[in-house]
């Protein structure tokens, strides 16, 4: 009895003053059970206290989620009632924007299709001058290129190209990706649209024709227009709560997100994305980082998982918004590796 409600015991105090508050029989047993966890409790409290504390310092606000990636089925539990115990989570359910991050989704649903046949990985697909988006890989091309759709997934995840995304999306449907998400039992993340539908909605409500023109105009705008664009908010654009990314992840790196081949080529390209900077920076060399990021003007993201030498794997995702509204916040993107390290540290401090 006292196990079950644990998760559910109202904790008050100061991270080293740690009281439970209830009332009756029932409550006295859960009591006896905080009280025998104590240490844990306490600790949980001072490395949510820390985390807190280093996107205050860096000027954000922060949202995270960790978890270990252990052997038992993820897909067999419906999502949001998993057990509190063995995780981190400051904000976890809390709906965030995601922005690049959905690509995992998309090319997830890519190797499916390819798995089942459905799709010729090999198959080439023309990028033009009208189909770049701002960004890395393709965007910088000067002439038109032709790359196969798994190339197109690869630039996708590794350098986040919003044109190969775009196009690899339109080749797979965007009711295919939605579809996924439901049967993943991603029940509270929402795909409305690709890259293109991203930027065109931010050029739309800032008034700009083009993206030179919006790097014009939105640093002229105030605060609180800026706030109220679409893209920012999570109940009008591509969504999820970090929970629920964990999720995804962890039904990814157990082969139950699909078939255990397109499992493996989501892993192996988030394996090579080429940022550090985010949750990367946070580990040592030795420790492996598969993730992939997301950035949006004030919003810095990543959700990966992390290889320790020992085999330990732990699924982490951080979402971080900036009281500046810029793209660039080295500050805020180191304190998403900040925190994630103390988030890992403390899961593996308590043997999990």
């Amino acid at each position: 009895m006292a196990e079950g409600r644990l998760s559910h015991a109202k904790l008050v105090g100061s991270p080293t003053e740690v009281q439970f508050v209830g009332d009756g029989d029932e409550d006295a047993q859960v009591a006896h059970e905080i009280h025998r966890q104590e240490p844990y409790v306490r600790g949980l409290l001072m490395v949510e206290d820390r985390i807190r504390g280093i996107f205050a310092k860096a000027g954000a606000d922060g949202l995270l989620h960790a978890v270990p990636v252990g052997t038992a089925s993820v897909a067999a539990v419906a999502a949001g009632t998993e057990p509190g115990e063995g995780e981190i989570a400051l904000g976890a359910d809390e709906p965030v924007v995601i922005a690049s991050i959905f690509k995992v989704l998309l090319v997830l649903e890519f190797a499916r299709q390819v798995a089942a046949g459905q799709l010729d990985p090999r198959e080439r697909v023309r990028v033009t001058r009208g189909d770049r988006l701002g960004g890395w890989g393709t965007a910088g091309c000067a002439d038109d290129i032709e790359l196969s759709l798994r190339d197109l997934a690869f630039f996708a995840m590794t350098v986040s190209d919003n044109s190969a995304a775009d196009l690899l999306l339109a080749r797979i449907g965007l009711d295919t990706v939605r579809l996924l998400a439901g049967e993943l039992g991603l029940d509270r993340t929402r795909i409305v649209g690709g890259p293109r539908d991203v930027l065109e909605s931010m050029l739309a409500e800032v008034g700009a024709r083009d993206e030179a023109e919006f790097a014009l105009r939105y640093p002229e705008l105030a605060e609180e227009r800026k706030r109220r664009l679409s893209a920012l908010d999570p109940l009008r654009t591509n969504a999820s709560t970090p929970r629920e990314i964990t999720r995804l992840l962890r039904l990814v790196w157990q082969d139950e997100a699909g078939p255990p081949q397109a499992c493996s080529q989501v892993r192996e390209l988030m394996a090579r994305q080429a940022f550090r900077h985010r949750l990367v920076s946070g580990f040592p060399d030795g420790v492996a980082v598969a993730a992939k990021t997301g950035t949006l003007p004030g919003l810095h993201m990543e959700a990966g998982v992390i290889r320790y030498p020992d085999g330990g794997l732990y699924a982490v995702a951080v979402f971080a918004r900036s009281r500046e509204l810029t793209a660039s916040r080295t500050e805020v993107d180191a304190a998403i590796g900040a925190t994630a390290r103390i988030a890992v540290d403390f899961l593996r401090s308590a043997g999990l």
